[in-house]
C-alpha cells in the first residue's frame, strides 16, 4: 500500500536524526544505534482489539540537502508477520510504500491503511517539534 501525507519541519536536517525521528513515530523508540545511519528500533501498534510490537531497523539509503530515503524492516515479536516499508522525504512530503504480514494483514488491507495513515499523519504532526 502507497500514500502521501504533507509535512513542515523547521529543519529539514533533524530528519535525519534517527535518534530524534522514530519516537515521534506514535509508539516507536530506538533500541540502540547501529551506526549514524541505521537504528535497532521497535514500534508498538494497535490494530483494532490487537497490539502488537514489531521490532527491526531503520536505515536511511539515500540523502540529500532536500530528501531522505529511509527502509524500515521490522518482525513481529512473538509472531511471523512482517512490517516492510519504503519512507522517502522531501522538504514538504512524505511517501510511504509499505508491506504488512501475518496478524496484522489478517484484519484487512482497509483497516491495515487506516492504521497505516493514522500513524503517519501523527508522525507528521510531531515533526515540527523535533
Amino acid at each position: 500500500m502507497e500514500f502521501d501525507q504533507p509535512y513542515s519541519t523547521g529543519n529539514f536536517a533533524n530528519i535525519l536524526n534517527l535518534e530524534k525521528l522514530v519516537p515521534c513515530v506514535p509508539g516507536g523508540r530506538v533500541i540502540s544505534m547501529a551506526g549514524p545511519d541505521k537504528a535497532n528500533a521497535e514500534i508498538k501498534v494497535k490494530m483494532g482489539s490487537m497490539g502488537m510490537t514489531f521490532t527491526g531497523t531503520v536505515e536511511i539509503v539515500e540523502k540529500t540537502a532536500s530528501s531522505a530515503t529511509m527502509k524500515v524492516r521490522a518482525r513481529e515479536a512473538g509472531g511471523q508477520g512482517h512490517a516492510n516499508a519504503v519512507v522517502t522525504f522531501t522538504t514538504s512530503n512524505i511517501h510511504v510504500s509499505a508491506q504488512i504480514t501475518g496478524k496484522a494483514a489478517s484484519m484487512g488491507e482497509g483497516t491495515v491503511a487506516g492504521v497505516l495513515q493514522g500513524l503517519v499523519k501523527e508522525f507528521a504532526e510531531k515533526l515540527p517539534t523535533m
